[in-house]
């Protein structure tokens, strides 16, 4: 089978990027360098193709109602123009994704899925939705999605030619003002598109759904208005490590249909505490995880040589976790992971080894994230 190709896959080829097989896509791994790129989000701006992700639009009478039933969100109490994180969750409580759903228009929803869980999540939806009076509408062919992210994106939207706000769109926000985890609408050239104040980077910046026509001309105005202010284009390579520094979850490595929410983290996350409703995987949700089950946290250690997803986590030489994700961390410059071990070992504090290549690491469990822009110096 041959890999899907993004709407921007011509641009990416223009600017000289490196690619690599992502859930089925040929998608940019990198441009330059990963750290030049990385490094690059930190100080200033990067741009991202995440056309990848999968986009289902619900609408109908009772599009809240099913998605409360559907998903683990109180789509019910998202207000207009807002966005809630939350999940997708089978029923013995096993997570088959992690999701974004928004209300991005009265009694509409956009519920943004992950590239590799695509049908996994519409074959879900579709069974679900039995009996409810709404429709989803799969956008995925339709959208492409570009990702501006890093302290000067606001600026870099503010200057991008084309990229005007509108009243009748803009759900009463203006861009200066988009709340983290809200989205509005705005004109480019005189076509709607959707702004939202989401990423997964761990700074500021916003996520823009696109018309797939329109994509390369989008990102061509973004990068024009980007030029004065640092903006470059960046891989997946450099979002991973990016979303590893904020300690956010990759479905396949620190979630999946084995891990439950609250080995995760995610039970109260994903899960507001105020639904009442029933919905898919609620009981086994409520249960908790089984008893012993390893739980997820971050470690850190010092040197340069960093564990990677599948190494072994040791204590006094005993195998007690496997590191889910792991890099040399380019912004604090020391190894980082995340990693699901003993809850016996769990706390934060706790000295624990890393086995490297036949080395063992010493490493400490420390709370998550191991980055938060308001710390930076």
């Amino acid at each position: 089978m041959t890999d899907r190709l993004s709407p921007l896959d011509a641009t990416h080829r223009a600017l000289g990027a490196s690619f690599t097989d992502f859930a089925g896509w040929q998608m940019p791994v990198r441009y330059t360098s990963d750290l030049a790129e990385h490094h690059a989000v930190r100080s200033a701006a990067g741009i991202f193709d995440i056309s990848h992700m999968a986009e289902f639009m619900v609408a109908g009478p009772q599009a809240a109602a099913f998605l409360d039933a559907a998903l683990c969100v109180d789509a019910s109490a998202i207000p207009l123009s807002r966005a809630k994180y939350t999940m997708v969750l089978a029923e013995d409580g096993g997570i088959l994704d992690d999701l974004i759903v928004y209300q991005n228009a009265p009694g509409e929803y956009l519920v943004v899925a992950n590239a590799g869980n695509h049908d996994v999540v519409a074959a879900a939806l579709a069974e679900r939705i039995q009996g409810f009076e709404a429709v989803v509408t799969d956008l995925t062919e339709a959208l492409a999605l570009i990702a501006v992210q890093g302290p000067s994106s606001r600026a870099i939207l503010e200057a991008t030619a084309g990229l005007e706000h509108r009243d009748e769109w803009a759900m009463g926000h203006t861009l200066d003002e988009l709340p983290y985890y809200a989205c509005m609408g705005m004109s480019f050239h005189g076509s709607a598109l959707l702004v939202a104040r989401t990423g997964y980077t761990g700074e500021d910046g916003f996520e823009l759904y696109v018309e797939a026509a329109r994509a390369a001309t989008l990102w061509d105005a973004l990068s024009a208005a980007g030029a004065e202010h640092g903006l470059v284009p960046c891989g997946l390579a450099a979002r991973d490590t990016l979303r590893l520094e904020a300690g956010m979850p990759l479905y396949g490595h620190e979630l999946g249909i084995e891990v439950r929410p609250a080995q995760a983290g995610l039970a109260r996350v994903g899960v507001p505490k105020t639904k009442t409703v029933d919905f898919v995987g609620r009981a086994a949700l409520e249960a908790g995880a089984p008893e012993g089950a390893r739980v997820l946290v971050g470690l850190t250690a010092e040197g340069k040589r960093a564990a990677r997803a599948g190494y072994a986590v040791l204590d006094g030489g005993a195998p007690v976790g496997e590191v889910t994700s792991g890099a040399l961390s380019p912004t604090l410059g020391h190894p980082i992971a995340m990693a699901f071990v003993d809850p016996a070992v769990s706390a934060v504090g706790t000295e624990l080894e890393l086995d490297v290549r036949g080395s063992r690491i010493p490493a400490t469990v420390v709370a998550l994230p191991f980055y938060r822009r308001e710390s930076r110096s």
